[in-house]
This record gives C-alpha cells, structure tokens and sequence, in this order.
C-alpha cells in the first residue's frame, strides 16, 4: 500500500493527524459577542461558553474577506482564521470597531486537525478527555501536559477535531499524537478528502472574489434569522432569488489528473477554473472548482488538462 493510500486509510478508518495553516485571533471586552454579532455572518450573541459556530467576514458588497471558526469562552472568543488573512481579519475587525470596548490579541498557538473516527481515543490515549460536542463546541485540557482546546470541527473531512496548541510546544503534541496512533498526514491526501466530503476552504477555494452563495457554504457560515450584519443586504437579496449566482462551487470527476488553476472548458470555451485537485485512493482523479451556470448541471460533461470530466454535487459519492 503506497504512503498516500495508508495517509487516507487512516483518516477513514483510525486517526490522521494535519497541520492546518490557520492563526488564532483572541476578542476580549466586556461587548465582544455583541459586536462580533454586528459584523460576522451567523448568530455569535446567543453563543455560550463552550460553543461555536462557523462564520464569515464580508464586505458591504457581500465579497468573502474570510471564513473562520467562532468559539467562545468565559472570557474570550477565539476566531480561528486563515493564517495569511489574519492581518486582513484584524484590520477590518479594528475599523468596524468604532467606539466599542473590544480588543484584539494575535494567540501564540498553532493548529491542528485531527481527523477519522478514532480522533476521541486518540485523545484519551494522550489523557485528554474529549465529551460528545457539538459542530464547533470545544473543551480545554492538557494533551500529554500539554495545555491544549479541542473543537469539533465541521470544516475538518471524515470527520474530527482542531486542536489549538501552544506554539512552542508544537513538536511534543505532534510527538505525542503520534505515539497514540494519529498518522501524519500529507497535504495532498488531506485534499483529495476534503474534495470527496465537499468541503472547500479560504484560500485554496474560496476568496474575496467570491460570495458566499457561490461557494455552497450559506448554510453552515450564516444564520437567516439573525438581524443587520456587514454584507447582509446582498445576503438576503439573493436568498429572496432563490440563490441564483452566475458561477457555483462544484465537484468534477476527472478522466485525468489535473491541478488547481486548470480551465474548465466546454467546446473549447470556459466555463470554470479548478480551485483544488487530487487523485484519490477511493475514487481517482477528482476536483473541485467553480462552473459557470450554464454547465453546472451535475451530469454534465466539460474539459479539463484536455480529458474528459464530469460535473457533481458535493460531495462526491462512489
């Protein structure tokens, strides 16, 4: 069985360990949930201690500035953001800010996933002990001594959780994962996964060019119930239209391996650009990326790197 093979088999059948290029920006203030409500995408004031949930940032024309997990605590709420959008993060988060007594703090941690459907018994092997959670409810613990949050992440393929460590001590946790049964996981596996289970993330696949019903994400990243957020106009108007936007996030199963950045064509014109490609053990030569209305029709067959491919729903099934 080849390192790529063995990387998925235990991301579906034990534990996979991956290091996820994300920061973690700390909100402090005596209004930071309420103010955090009037800015992002989903419903952060009814939020508890020990709760989560996935939002996003956007601007006033409804543009994606950034995707991130929302986990609050007793004194905090942590946003877990993509590391090279922390700057953009920040600084749209201090210029909505105004008057309002909130802060803003860089945590010095890094972030792992954890994934398959032993990442609990891993834990527990690491003497942390994780209780049934919620999509992005968390607990703290030490993990091999390890000051370490645990969040059930819905972001995360094949199920699993992140782990925000301390940035120093990287090496142990990673040490002691291992020793327990979490294998290392490549990026490239960690993608053809993501690809088969549907879930796109900022950065590779979502940017700010990008609304959020272009990405198939509204569900999971807003709240329709909650009142005015920065982007909501553009939010509502197109939920009122059914969700009709020009391009759409699709899956492709590709008659060929193909790469990120790959036109998508159909009778030699294109419809859409691949945003993440892989070959998976599972299912072969897969992709995501996004596909002009005209052609986004599961079923339908288009053109990548010159070989056939067929466009799908996400996630992909066998």
């Amino acid at each position: 069985m080849s390192a790529a093979a063995q990387e998925y088999e235990a991301a579906r059948s034990e534990a996979a360990l991956a290091a996820i290029p994300r920061a973690v920006l700390a909100v402090t203030g005596p209004l930071r949930l309420k103010f955090l409500h009037g800015v992002l995408s989903h419903d952060i004031a009814g939020r508890a201690a020990g709760q989560g949930c996935l939002a996003a940032l956007l601007d006033a024309k409804g543009h994606v500035q950034s995707l991130m997990r929302v986990l609050v605590g007793t004194d905090a709420v942590w946003l877990e953001v993509p590391a090279d959008r922390l700057d953009t993060v920040e600084r749209l988060l201090v210029h909505y800010r105004v008057a309002a007594p909130v802060r803003f703090a860089r945590a010095p941690l890094a972030v792992f996933g954890l994934i398959g459907p032993a990442a609990r018994q891993t834990l527990h092997r690491c003497g942390l002990e994780v209780p049934d959670l919620e999509d992005q409810g968390h607990v703290s613990g030490p993990l091999n001594g390890i000051p370490t949050l645990v969040a059930r992440a819905s972001d995360l393929p094949a199920g699993g959780f992140v782990l925000h460590v301390p940035a120093d001590a990287v090496d142990a946790a990673r040490a002691a994962l291992g020793t327990a049964g979490a294998l290392p996981m490549s990026d490239a596996t960690l993608d053809a996964l993501r690809i088969e289970d549907g879930i796109p993330w900022y950065g590779p696949d979502v940017t700010e060019a990008n609304l959020l019903h272009e990405t198939g994400l509204v569900r999971q990243y807003h709240s329709p119930t909650k009142g005015c957020y920065v982007g909501q106009e553009v939010i509502a108007r197109l939920e009122a239209r059914g969700g009709n936007v020009n391009k759409a996030l699709r899956g492709l199963r590709l008659g060929a391996p193909a790469a990120a950045g790959d036109a998508i064509t159909f009778e030699g014109a294109d419809v859409g650009r691949i945003t993440t490609a892989a070959v998976s053990p599972r299912l072969g030569p897969i992709a995501m990326g996004y596909v002009h209305r005209s052609r986004f029709d599961p079923g339908t067959v288009v053109e990548v790197a010159g070989a056939p491919a067929t466009v799908a729903l996400l996630p992909l099934t066998a």
